[in-house]
């Protein structure tokens, strides 16, 4: 099977509606483009990844494998342009580790999120968030849209426990807690993107109508919500929100997909293998 073969049927497989419009995904817009290789090569094997670290790619010429699918940007911008970085040291020398390697890339974002047939009765879900779900136990606990996963009723902990459980799970250094680390905490929601924008004036109003405890997030900065975690778990409000960061959180949505690209592709014949990035953060903590 030719690597553009493979890309052909992980598409056909997807759902194939955006996540953001609900129109579907046109293939002169989606960010699910081949962005670096040949594509018109036998694939040898594939590795999938949240993104194709120099690691990841290093790792790919050790398997065998010239297809990597990440869910995120090669070259660290929307649309991967490398005009806009070809003077750029960095990437000169990822250009020669990906030339000297050899295949191809092609990043699956919105047909991943477009959702696939994964529920046991066929029905389609995202990729992503259910890859969280079950990487951390919790798809019987999916409440409101299943078909998103971003909500849950869990059995009740402590904000401090919750934190400790997902780094366990998710094989973090840590996490950072913002709130009452001692909330109880039952009801967790995953927000999509806390840019300290306006619009989290929603977050905060749907978290508090809802009886949300937890928020375990992706992209959280200082502002907005995060303040009003702080101020809501000062007031005795048992709040709190955990902040996974964005690739940590979506990556076992990549680790998933080796589970069901041999349905995708009508074969178990092509290699695949998830290669983690790792934990974005490293932490330095006062002694």
């Amino acid at each position: 099977m030719l690597i553009s073969e493979v890309i052909s049927s992980v598409k056909a497989y997807c759902g194939g509606m955006a996540f953001d419009t609900g129109k579907p995904i046109d293939d002169a817009t989606t960010r699910d483009k081949v962005t670096y290789g040949d594509i018109n090569q036998e694939c040898t094997g594939i590795v999938t990844c949240i993104w194709p670290t120099a690691d990841v790619i290093r790792r790919a010429q050790e398997l065998g494998a010239n297809l990597i699918i990440p869910h995120e940007a090669l070259f660290w911008n929307h649309g991967d342009h490398q005009d806009v970085i070809a003077q750029n040291r960095t990437y000169q020398a990822k250009k020669a580790l990906l030339d000297e390697w050899g295949g191809a890339v092609w990043r699956c974002h919105d047909y991943i999120h477009s959702k696939v047939p994964l529920e046991a009765d066929g029905s389609l879900v995202d990729g992503i968030f259910y890859g969280f779900a079950w990487k951390v136990g919790w798809l019987d606990y999916r409440v409101g849209d299943k078909a998103f996963a971003l909500e849950y009723q869990i059995p009740q902990t402590t904000g401090r426990e919750l934190a400790a459980y997902l780094v366990e799970r998710l094989g973090l250094n840590g996490t950072r807690i913002t709130g009452d680390p001692d909330a109880k905490v039952s009801r967790v929601q995953i927000p999509m993107h806390i840019f300290g924008v306006p619009e989290d004036t929603n977050e905060i109003n749907y978290m508090d109508k809802n009886d949300v405890d937890a928020l375990v997030t992706m992209e959280m900065v200082d502002f907005t919500t995060c303040e009003y975690v702080r101020d809501a778990g000062m007031l005795g409000q048992s709040k709190c929100a955990i902040t996974i960061g964005h690739f940590n959180l979506e990556e076992p949505g990549m680790e998933y997909m080796v589970r069901w690209l041999p349905a995708a592709l009508g074969t178990d014949q092509i290699p695949a293998t998830f290669v983690p990035m790792t934990d974005t953060y490293q932490y330095v903590v006062r002694g």
